[in-house]
């Protein structure tokens, strides 16, 4: 009898309970995830760097994989049906497919960037797009997530790749400061957002979204202190992922910051991952107590869009610009969320794939105008650049506008579908804000626009206009060191007059000289490196034309001209996102 029990117990601890599973429903986040760790081993067998056409080649062909397995995903739930896999805990649906194709897009687009970024900073190696490529499976993951444990895996995976893109360049100090606060404020949130998982566990007694959904429309709850307590956690958590305000702390500097593609495949990536899961928690999951959500999300979307448009009309940074402008678009794809409605679903889901075009082109324009190092991005730079390079202007003016809400782009139909969806939805006074912060947000962006037709280049500095050449001198009065100010040269007495020029550390005193020695111990070491560094970058017209490199003209073309085509063809895109949540499985 004893000996009977022991072997069937033996035999039945040799199998381990596998839940059947659909390769094809979580393939592309393998795909992604799967091509970046065979990139990876591949450097790592060569003596060499990997060359970089090898890296953006193989980013170029796994993301345009995942593409197709996404199409045929689209095609298989049409045909079929949207369904759950994997005991429930992903869904593949017309909303995780859309989301899905978005981020293989985006990466596709930003590997095209990165390719002249790398080359200019003399970079080699696979690492960035590798890096890359795994922050993209772990959007991928949120958007088919069925389960809050899939959402925060798929959360950390996006994010902690992401600290370490930010901090890619590693010659630049604000590259590695920004991601020092990326990760500082992103491991809170993550923390702040687990405890969330954990309180709706305890109130629902799961994690997994159909079932929640299944007993809260199921059961009265009497008190409902913790699933509230839960509800507001995870809201901090998409927060911070989204850049809703008060969240959006770490968004300035850390668009500024990192290298310029990566705040481009950031503000698509991220944002597109993050809402893919705060709509299908709050959709799918919690619709039951949508009355207790929706304030919270309105309050969100009320204070970035305010606090985005204004504080943008501050900024000479464009990086830093483009960051609170960030900050207002997920305000008004907010407006889709507080709808709580399939047309502010469809609405929201328009929004964030047509946005990612419109950021990830002009992240490379400003990528081409950052120069080698990357850190020149302030608003003169971009003054007479029509004049010095038409094409480029033109581009960049025409996906600023589409930011702004211009007509005849799809920036423009994207406001209107998710203003008319909260109106429909009954928020008169939330789309009327949204309208007046697309008004104040139209100036900064019209701002850059005009300044890139405006004549001249880099104005001269103080002091040419007056007859003589300026000087950079160091300033010591400042308690936390010295500063750099523009002065106008020292006046050279009559020849055979000694003056004072420098301390001399032998003496302890002042060491004298003649006025032509004078003259030439004016200018300082640090000055003469940045007197060369400015006269390498400008002719007498001002800045000289930047390189523009076939892969990211390519990309930039992409990007306007999916911009211009479906501003002006707006239709098919529309269908494509209200088809996709009409496929979305809210139960």
């Amino acid at each position: 009898m004893i000996a009977s029990l022991l072997a069937t117990h033996a035999a039945s601890s040799d199998t381990i309970p596998v839940p059947p599973i659909r390769w094809l429903a979580i393939m592309p986040p393998i795909i992604m995830i799967g091509g970046a760790v065979l990139l990876l081993g591949l450097a790592s067998l060569v003596s060499r760097p990997l060359r970089m056409t090898v890296s953006t080649v193989a980013t170029v062909a796994i993301s345009g994989g995942a593409l197709g397995v996404a199409i045929w995903q689209w095609t298989d739930v049409q045909d079929h049906g949207a369904h759950t896999y994997v005991k429930q805990a992903v869904v593949m649906d017309g909303f995780s497919v859309l989301v899905t194709m978005l981020v293989a897009i985006a990466m596709l687009l930003s590997a095209l960037v990165a390719d002249g970024y790398l080359r200019r900073e003399g970079v080699q190696g696979a690492e960035f797009h590798v890096l890359a490529m795994v922050s993209a499976s772990g959007a991928m993951l949120m958007a088919t997530a069925n389960d809050l444990i899939i959402v925060f895996l798929g959360l950390e995976i996006l994010s902690i790749a992401l600290y370490v893109l930010t901090a890619f360049n590693y010659r630049r100090a604000a590259s590695g400061e920004a991601a020092l606060k990326y990760f500082l404020l992103g491991g809170f949130s993550s923390a702040i957002f687990v405890y969330g998982i954990a309180l709706t566990y305890g109130a629902t007694g799961s994690t997994n979204l159909t079932q929640i959904a299944d007993f809260l429309s199921k059961n009265v709850v009497l008190s409902n202190g913790l699933l509230l307590a839960g509800l507001a956690l995870m809201l901090v958590g998409f927060g911070f992922k989204v850049a809703a305000v008060p969240f959006h702390m770490w968004t300035p500097d850390v668009y500024q910051g990192a290298p310029s593609p990566v705040t481009g495949f950031m503000s698509a990536v991220a944002k597109a991952g993050a809402f893919a899961a705060m709509l299908r928690v709050l959709f799918s999951a919690l619709g039951v107590v949508a009355t207790d959500w929706r304030p919270i999300v309105y309050g969100l979307a009320v204070l970035s869009l305010v606090l985005g448009a204004f504080v943008a009309l501050r900024q000479r940074d464009v990086k830093r610009m483009l960051a609170y402008s960030s900050i207002n678009h997920a305000g008004f794809i907010l407006l889709g969320v507080v709808a709580g409605t399939a047309r502010g679903a469809s609405a929201s889901l328009y929004y964030l794939f047509v946005y990612m075009f419109m950021t990830i082109g002009s992240f490379a324009i400003v990528t081409l105008l950052g120069r080698e190092g990357d850190a020149d991005h302030d608003l003169e730079r971009y003054r007479g650049l029509a004049g010095r390079q038409p094409v480029l202007a033109l581009t960049f003016a025409v996906l600023l506008l589409a930011q702004a809400g211009a007509p005849f782009t799809t920036g423009l139909w994207a406001k209107v579908q998710v203003v008319f969806a909260s109106i429909e939805a009954g928020y008169v006074p939330l789309g009327a804000i949204a309208m007046v912060t697309a008004v104040v947000a139209a100036y900064f962006y019209l701002r850059v626009a005009v300044l890139m037709y405006a004549a001249g280049g880099l104005g001269e500095p103080e002091g040419a206009a007056a007859g003589g050449s300026a000087e950079l001198a160091y300033d010591e009065s400042m308690a936390g060191g010295g500063i750099i100010t523009a002065t106008a040269p020292p006046e050279i007495p009559d020849e055979g007059v000694a003056v004072p020029v420098a301390e001399g550390p032998a003496t302890g005193g002042l060491a004298w000289a003649t006025p032509a020695a004078a003259a030439g111990a004016v200018t300082t070491l640090n000055e003469q490196i940045l007197l060369s560094e400015q006269a390498d970058d400008q002719t007498e017209d001002g800045p000289e034309p930047v390189p523009v490199p076939v892969l990211s003209a390519l990309a930039i073309g992409l990007c306007t001209g999916v911009t211009v085509l479906f501003g002006v063809w707006p239709q098919p895109l529309i269908d494509f996102a209200n088809h996709a949540t009409l496929l979305f499985l809210p139960h």
